[in-house]
């Protein structure tokens, strides 16, 4: 793990159990949604070793639908982020991958909105943050040429 500071080491304030499965996970997904710049309307999230084992129960599920909605770290919203995405009619796809990734928090993001296709590769380094390893886009439709 790389820190910068006794608050990496801490994290921030949030919901749910552990900084680097949730907020890291959320501030990964954010960027993405940012990045995006509108909100999806499909999400596939492929989740690579520790998070794959232990997304559901550790909440990292939860938190990176919260990213994908552009929550911050402590909304009350969050233990709600799946059934508000599909109440949005956001459809979320989580795809347990077997396959190793160099780190044990990966999780990679596709989002899908009619010609667009943003995929981002995250990794969350612990204290909620994270870092990009890739982000490209996919089939590209006029507004990112």
């Amino acid at each position: 793990m790389e820190y910068t500071s006794v608050f990496n080491i801490i994290g921030p304030i949030m919901v749910g159990p552990s900084s680097s499965h949730t907020a890291g996970a959320l501030e990964i997904a954010k960027f993405a949604r940012q990045k995006f710049g509108k909100q999806p309307v499909c999400v596939e999230i492929t989740l690579y070793n520790s998070f794959a084992k232990t997304y559901k129960g550790h909440g990292t599920d939860v938190a990176l639908v919260s990213g994908i909605l552009d929550f911050d770290a402590a909304d009350v919203r969050i233990p709600f982020a799946i059934s508000i995405a599909e109440k949005e009619n956001i459809e979320i796809k989580f795809i347990v991958s077997e396959e190793e990734a160099d780190h044990p928090n990966t999780v990679k993001l596709t989002l899908t909105a009619d010609n667009d296709h943003l995929e981002v590769i995250g990794i969350s380094i612990g204290g909620g943050s994270f870092r990009i390893l890739l982000e490209q886009w996919l089939n590209v439709g006029e507004n990112h040429v």
